[in-house]
């Protein structure tokens, strides 16, 4: 067979493949990436372009054997990311607060391995020139940084006009994400366990389960609660 001919089969079965692979992946291959997901992407994009222009005796089912590989090694992931926090750290990591109430927190810079002026840059890139401004700033593990401003900062809201009085700004506690507890929120809320079941009204992890996510607003002493299903 000509080679161009080889070429342009390769390039074409590359291409359907990995557009495959995408649509089975699911739209985070598209979104910001975590640590895994970008391992991931990048490695079946190499074996893909590899297919696309090796004509040589390497047999093309090679490359969608390795392509299939990453896809499944993915998917499994993403799976036990589902089940277990544990898991879903150890592959993803997790966000680290770099500023907190308006201190940098060095524990967290160090454990990035960002420096200072990554830390000034992506705060600027927020629109953010001066960190006096912020009273917190999560590093996202896909690497964006979040930032939420000191109360003088924020845009007023319609609550805001009726009560002109400035209310510190707080972070939310994510108790339960997807039925599993998270231990870190509880800690810094100096809570436990008891207290988040009564809370949600639950008494076993069964129940538990049922909650897709917890979030406890400190500043009005709430919970609000997303059920997995409508009908619970």
């Amino acid at each position: 067979m000509n080679d161009i001919v080889k070429l342009i089969i390769f390039s074409f079965t590359s291409v359907i493949y990995l557009f495959i692979i995408s649509k089975f992946l699911g739209k985070k291959q598209i979104a910001q990436l975590d640590f895994i997901d970008y391992v991931m992407g990048i490695s079946i994009g190499s074996i893909a372009s590899e297919m696309a222009t090796d004509i040589d005796e390497t047999p093309f089912y090679y490359y969608i054997i390795a392509m299939t590989v990453f896809f499944l090694f993915d998917l499994f992931v993403t799976f036990v990311g589902r089940k277990g926090s544990f898991l879903k750290r150890f592959f993803n990591g997790k966000p680290e607060t770099i500023i907190y109430e308006g201190k940098l927190n060095y524990n967290a810079i160090k454990r990035t391995g960002l420096d200072l002026n990554d830390i000034i840059g992506m705060c600027r890139e927020q629109g953010y020139f001066d960190i006096s401004k912020i009273s917190y700033a999560v590093l996202e593990t896909s690497g964006n940084m979040s930032i939420m401003p000191i109360a003088t900062q924020r845009a007023p809201t319609i609550s805001d006009i009726k009560n002109p009085k400035i209310t510190p700004a707080t972070l939310p506690y994510y108790v339960v994400i997807d039925g599993a507890i998270s231990y870190s929120s509880l800690t810094n809320l100096g809570k436990d366990k008891n207290w988040l079941f009564k809370q949600l009204g639950v008494s076993t992890k069964k129940q538990l389960k049922k909650i897709l996510l917890a979030i406890y607003d400190q500043q009005n002493k709430k919970m609000i609660i997303h059920y997995k299903r409508k009908d619970v």
